[in-house]
Order: C-alpha cells, then sequence, then structure tokens
C-alpha cells in the first residue's frame, strides 16, 4: 500500500489513504452515481474535476485496493471501474459524513437526499446496500455497469434524489 505512514494512528493512515480533496469523491460518484467509466467520472462530476486529476486519482485508488479495473467487452477503448470490499465498507463513513455535513453545512435538498435517506435507515440499510454493491461491484462488475444487475437501494436513492432535483426544477429553484 503505497501511504505515508507518519504514525500507526488509524486516523492519520485512513486520512494518509482518503484525505485528499478527490478520492472520496470518486468513490462517492462510483457508489452513488454508478459511474464506471473514465468519461462518466469527468463529466459528470458535481464538483468539476480535472481529466489530470481524476486520471491520478484512479490510479492511486487502484494501487490501494480500493477500486478495480476491467476492460469493458461493450467497447475496446474503454474501462470499466469498479469498487471493491474495501470502498464498499465505506458506506457508514459517507452515511456518517453526510449526516454531519446535513446538521452543519448549507447542503442542497436534492445532494443531500440520499446522506438523510441513509441516516434514516441506520446500519440495516447500510448493510443492504454494501450487500448490492458486492454484487453490482464484486460478482458481476459488467452487469453492474451495464444495467442488466441493479441496486434496490440505489434506485431507492437515485429516485429520491430525482425526485427533489425535479420538485426543485418546476419551483424554478
Amino acid at each position: 500500500m503505497d501511504i505515508e505512514l507518519r504514525s500507526g494512528c488509524p486516523i492519520n493512515l485512513t486520512m494518509e489513504v482518503l484525505g485528499d480533496r478527490w478520492s472520496l469523491i470518486i468513490i462517492r460518484d462510483i457508489m452513488f452515481g454508478n459511474r464506471r467509466h473514465f468519461r462518466d467520472l469527468l463529466t459528470h462530476s458535481e464538483e468539476g474535476i480535472a481529466s489530470n486529476i481524476l486520471a491520478a486519482r484512479l490510479k492511486r485508488l487502484l494501487s490501494l485496493g480500493f477500486i478495480s479495473k476491467r476492460d469493458d467487452p461493450s467497447h475496446s477503448q474503454k474501462a470499466i471501474y469498479s469498487l471493491t470490499e474495501p470502498a464498499i465498507q465505506l458506506v457508514p463513513l459517507f452515511a456518517m459524513i453526510g449526516a454531519w455535513g446535513r446538521r452543519h453545512l448549507p447542503v442542497s435538498e436534492d445532494l443531500s437526499i440520499r446522506a438523510e435517506l441513509l441516516e434514516e435507515g441506520g446500519q440495516p440499510l447500510w448493510d443492504e446496500f454494501m450487500e448490492d454493491l458486492r454484487q453490482i461491484h464484486i460478482v458481476d462488475p459488467i452487469g453492474g455497469a451495464n444495467g442488466t444487475v441493479t441496486s434496490p437501494v440505489l434506485a431507492r436513492l437515485t429516485a429520491a434524489f430525482l425526485e427533489v432535483r425535479g420538485r426543485m426544477a418546476a419551483a424554478g429553484a
């Protein structure tokens, strides 16, 4: 694992791995947006990541074992990125970060609805989501990328996001 070992503190080591500006955002986009190709990660990022930064972070996440990469059978020049078990186990961390952000920061309703639902669902929902993610990223990453294998939890979270976004658009927000 390519991390700087300033100390053996688990918080420090986690920050060495995930504390840069983009790593958690990329994992978030793969996890919650099912963005599995470089182009999808690049063009659909709410935060507007630069292509060179995305390439560097994907390379680092691969080397750290948070994502895997395989050729896309539908296109010879595309690769499919999938979460590995260590990244899937970040679901509770994402839920807690989202809950904290909703309480203490000026979040938007549409971008915080998934965090709200994860917080309300608690550990049972997190466990269900992690099992879904294992199916679409580890068991059948090709089916997960092309949509033949889906996550019921991700579908619920996405539907809630789209409903709020639609309501905001209708209200002119």
